[in-house]
């Protein structure tokens, strides 16, 4: 069953190409061994400038979809169930087959994961301008600038490594994300109530 439109995966993986592409020139910015061992500081910059600057666009671009602007707004919605699945210690539990929370197309988790990732791919961008073009900001947003972005990086590579991590522990996520579709069985253990509401659109379709 489908699970991700084309315009989705791209957006995701566009975006995901980017970010690490952001982390990983940070890194070696930032972090002295790095910077000896990978040298061209110069270049390494510039594709750092250049990568953020463009990490807003694969969104903007995808907002054109109408199934990324859909899953836009299934991410925005968080519901009680969502808290429940998330202060839950049982997320993963299963009852014939079925997951026990009324889980939607996305968890509490990614949701939180979307809204921190958005939010800081903005604050990147504002600090990194000021940090790119320094002459028009007063020493004290300079200096702020640099304080927010530098710590901030540390969180979103903490995030990242996280996301990184429970995505290559679940192939059918994994899967869903490469290739668009998942299994009805996967889809019943992590997100029944997005199952149910696919098969009552697929009914409600047949008979029209």
């Amino acid at each position: 069953m489908i699970r991700f439109e084309r315009p989705v995966r791209w957006v995701h993986h566009t975006t995901a190409v980017l970010m690490l592409a952001c982390l990983a020139t940070a890194a070696v910015l930032y972090v002295p061994a790095f910077a000896e061992t990978v040298g061209h500081r110069h270049l390494v910059r510039t594709i750092h400038v250049y990568a953020g600057f463009a990490l807003p666009f694969p969104a903007l671009l995808g907002w054109m979809s109408r199934a990324f602007r859909d899953d836009l707004r299934r991410l925005n919605r968080f519901s009680p169930d969502d808290w429940a699945w998330l202060r839950g210690r049982d997320r993963r539990a299963t009852a014939g087959g079925r997951g026990i929370h009324p889980v939607g197309k996305y968890n509490g988790g990614q949701k939180l994961n979307a809204a921190f990732v958005g939010g800081a791919i903005l604050v990147m961008l504002g600090t990194g301008t000021i940090m790119t073009f320094p002459h028009p900001w007063p020493d004290s947003f300079r200096g702020g600038a640099t304080f927010v972005h530098d710590w901030l990086f540390v969180a979103v590579l903490v995030v990242v490594i996280g996301h990184l991590w429970y995505a290559l522990r679940d192939r059918g996520a994994l899967g869903g994300m490469f290739l668009g579709s998942v299994s009805e069985d996967w889809a019943a253990r992590h997100h029944p109530a997005w199952l149910d509401e696919r098969k009552g659109r697929d009914r409600v379709s047949g008979k029209s």
